[in-house]
């Protein structure tokens, strides 16, 4: 199955670069769809024009995202391994409040990019 998501211009680079290979989202009604081996096509916001696909090799189901981020290294969401926990957990409560993350917990969707799928 394929699935369409939207991303901000940074996280969109460190994909279409193979650098980030965990994306974060909340576990909602969208996010319980999602199976491995499904194909997501991520747009670059604001205009949605660039696109690059991904497959699904892990989903990984957390309650918090702090306990998922402190799960993995920084390398996997695309930043250097010294970069502050912290702040990206706090960058995170940007988009999402812990209000959701409390009513749907979190997924990390472990991702490979697609060869040939940036446009």
């Amino acid at each position: 199955m394929e699935h369409s998501m939207k991303l901000l211009e940074s996280p969109y680079a460190r994909i279409s670069s193979g650098k980030k290979t965990i994306e974060i989202r909340l576990f909602d009604e969208k996010r319980q769809k999602l199976n491995v081996g499904d194909i997501i096509e991520f747009s670059k916001l604001p205009d949605l024009e660039d696109k690059v696909k991904v497959e699904i090799v892990a989903l990984l189901r957390y309650k918090f995202f702090r306990d998922l981020v402190s799960d993995f290294g920084m390398e996997y969401y695309g930043y250097p391994k010294d970069y502050s926990v912290n702040e990206f957990v706090d960058s995170i409560y940007t988009i999402y409040s812990k209000e959701k993350e409390q009513q749907y917990g979190v997924l990390g969707i472990k991702i490979r990019l697609l060869n040939g799928a940036q446009d």
